[in-house]
């Protein structure tokens, strides 16, 4: 009798991802994590290990000219369009021009000493809660020097400033002596102020021409009457102010661009200015708590000549100077604040090694680390690293395959929102997850750590910044935007009333065995619900994308406050949502899946994944 063995039935196997951790854009699709995706087109930490459809944005305002920068001053917004700064309140209605002439590119601002401090390149302004002006119309004239004799020396007090060519020298009468001599010859065609102590020690001004004249190639000042002696033991009681002004002090700042707040002991009570062309490797600091005066001994040479300053960091008590790809070798140089003899200085206490940065306008902070663009990749300096022999970090290594082929690399910009750092460039965002760190990479040699990263698209930002808990841009043609906030709403879901196409595509899926012929049988994923979302499977099969089904009622619930005919559900179910079916892909060495959301106004949460498949027999092509 014959006997017939029947095969065993291929075993199925099952692979389930609960855990989503954003894109790998440098590895091979056959490479990445499953937990990741090749392609995450507009999807973005929900919570910790889950994805969503990124909300989109509205333009609330249009403003002739580029958008150039966003300045706050209490409840006051401050816009840069074109050469123009407008004032304007959270309403953005009736934006109100407050002064023109500006630089037409990127300004910075810093808030010290109770104002506004705005550099575009061009001229730094200050705003005090009702005038725009040039630091130079209001800056500080220094007391240059103290007990001066009339025929000169004295103690020097202060030193000249910068952006005001005006200075104060006070003297001690004799009672004999008409004629003054100033610490400077070749003084400006400016009036001369003159005070003199009276004997109940108040000021009282004198008229040039009338009580004294002035001879400006000398440098001094020739009383009609000799001034007597200070009624005042150990005061002086002759006080000169005169304006000599130097060729190019002023440009030295005016034409700074990148800065930051720092001082003695980490105290951020000084403006550190940098990133003139004509001066790239130096930088300046103001005085405590003014930003009307600057030094003209308050300056630091960091490097060689041939790399500029791009930016600066806080590091705890040190300050991070940031220099491009010109330096050699050693591209972060740190510094702490100190006094020495009383006055305040800021020795350099380490260099460290990396590539330099690129954009001015990419730095910020993350998670507690310092990051900002290179040429290769988002990078970090991390205390540790202050006395470490490290380099700087990179920090992008998942966004790279995409991140260092961009072009234009000088121009992008960058915010950080609820622990999400997004780097703004060509049209898309580049976005790193402070909350999600996904440990060394193993691609990256210089790294401890890596972040979770996303990719959006469609988002055409020159510069961005946020306010209060909200995201905005700015763009080229003078349009404001305004990130939406409520992740539950569907209105929530749209790009200024374009439709968002949301992806998330598996790796290659194959198998244990990768010579072995796959057959998936069942595909399963986990939404999260909403009163208006769909899903779109697709499967890649020998090279060919597959759309495999649409679905578009089960993962709604309804919601009478969220009304909307067109999607209407009587499921009453606002639970977590399975949604299954069958497949039919046979003998393949392996596939790769999307579910994707294209869909006007409509939300898209992706908490799972899962695949049902056999392995049987070898491969064959």
């Amino acid at each position: 009798m014959a006997r017939f063995a029947v095969p065993a039935r291929p075993e199925r196997s099952v692979l389930n991802v609960d855990r989503l951790l954003g894109v790998d854009m440098t590895n091979d699709p056959g490479n990445v994590d499953k937990k990741q995706s090749p392609r995450g087109d507009n999807m973005i930490r929900d919570v910790p290990g889950k994805v969503r459809k990124c909300m989109g944005y509205e333009q609330v305002a249009t403003l002739p000219g580029p958008i150039n920068g966003c300045h706050f001053f209490a409840d006051e917004q401050l816009v840069h369009a074109g050469q123009t700064l407008y004032r304007t309140d959270d309403d953005w209605q009736q934006p109100q021009a407050v002064y023109t002439g500006m630089a037409g590119a990127a300004s910075r601002s810093w808030l010290l000493g109770g104002r506004l401090f705005i550099a575009d390149g061009k001229t730094l302004l200050v705003y005090d809660g009702d005038t725009v002006q040039p630091v130079s119309a209001v800056a500080k004239v220094p007391l240059f020097t103290i007990a001066r004799p009339p025929a000169g020396g004295g103690v020097q007090y202060e030193p000249l400033n910068l952006l005001q060519p005006k200075f104060t020298e006070r003297f001690a009468g004799t009672g004999e002596h008409t004629t003054y001599s100033l610490s400077f010859s070749g003084l400006d065609d400016a009036p001369v102020e003159v005070r003199l102590l009276d004997e109940t020690g108040q000021w009282q001004e004198k008229r040039e021409n009338t009580d004294f004249t002035v001879d400006r190639a000398a440098g001094q000042v020739k009383f009609n009457v000799a001034p007597p002696k200070s009624p005042l033991t150990g005061e002086d009681n002759v006080e000169i102010t005169a304006a000599r002004t130097v060729t190019g002090y002023a440009e030295r700042i005016d034409r700074c661009d990148v800065g930051a707040l720092f001082g003695v002991g980490g105290a951020a009570d000084r403006l550190f200015l940098s990133g003139n062309p004509d001066w790239p490797q130096y930088d300046w600091f103001s005085g405590q708590e003014d930003g009307t005066y600057w030094p003209d001994t308050g300056y630091s040479v960091l490097g060689s000549g041939a790399a500029g300053i791009m930016g600066y960091s806080v590091i705890n008590n040190y300050l991070a100077a940031h220099k491009d790809d010109g330096e050699t070798e050693r591209n972060v140089i740190l510094r702490r604040g100190d006094l020495a003899d009383g006055e305040p200085a800021f020795p350099i206490v380490n260099t460290l090694q990396g590539p330099g940065a690129v954009a001015k306008g990419s730095f910020g902070y993350l998670s507690s680390e310092p990051v900002f663009l290179t040429a290769l990749g988002i990078y970090a300096v991390t205390p540790s690293d202050i006395s470490g022999e490290r380099y700087s970090q990179n920090r992008s290594y998942y966004l790279n395959g995409a991140l260092t082929r961009e072009t234009g690399m000088e121009n992008a910009v960058a915010a950080v929102h609820r622990d999400l750092y997004w780097l703004c460039l060509n049209g898309k965002a580049y976005i790193l997850d402070g909350m999600q760190n996904l440990g060394p990479s193993g691609g990256e040699p210089y790294s401890t750590r890596q972040y979770a990263a996303f990719y959006r698209t469609n988002l055409p930002a020159r510069c961005v910044w946020v306010r209060g808990d909200t995201l905005w841009f700015g763009d080229n043609e003078g349009g404001v935007y305004r990130f939406y906030a409520d992740p539950t709403l569907p209105e929530s879901y749209n790009d200024n009333g374009a439709a968002i196409h949301a992806v998330w595509e598996t790796p290659d899926l194959g198998g244990k065995l990768f010579y072995k012929n796959k057959s998936f049988c069942r595909w399963a994923v986990q939404l999260t619900p909403a009163t208006a979302t769909s899903l779109s499977v697709w499967a890649l099969q020998r090279g060919n994308w597959r759309h495999i089904r649409t679905e578009e009622r089960k993962a709604r619930y309804l919601s009478y406050r969220r009304w909307c005919y067109s999607k209407f559900t009587y499921s009453n179910d606002s639970t977590t949502k399975t949604i299954q079916g069958k497949l039919r892909i046979k003998r393949v060495d392996k596939s790769r899946f999307r579910f994707e959301n294209d869909q006007l106004n409509e939300p898209f949460g992706l908490m799972a994944w899962a695949l049902e498949y056999t392995e049987n027999g070898n491969y064959k092509g």
